[in-house]
């Protein structure tokens, strides 16, 4: 790859959430992952968010959650999903 068809750190670093949540497309995914095996600073600001993304989920998942709102929920996406069924 040219200097051109590289992310800067600020281009990965504006992207860094997305990556994580793997919201970007194929293309940038590999731009970023590129761009993360070869800069030791973004790669640790990588896995510095990636672990506390990691640490939230764990924490999230052991939260307790009234059936109700479980219910309530369900109701809310079953609701959004019947647009595009039609």
């Amino acid at each position: 790859m040219t200097a051109l068809d590289r992310y800067t750190c600020e281009e990965v670093f504006r992207r860094l959430n997305d990556y994580l949540d793997r919201e970007l497309s194929p293309a940038e995914m590999a731009m970023v992952k590129e761009h993360l095996d070869t800069c030791g600073q973004c790669a640790s600001e990588h896995a510095f968010e990636a672990s506390v993304l990691q640490e939230l989920k764990s924490k999230l998942r052991r939260i307790d959650l009234p059936q109700s709102l479980l219910d309530k929920v369900g109701a809310i996406l079953a609701e959004a999903r019947l647009p595009e069924e039609q």
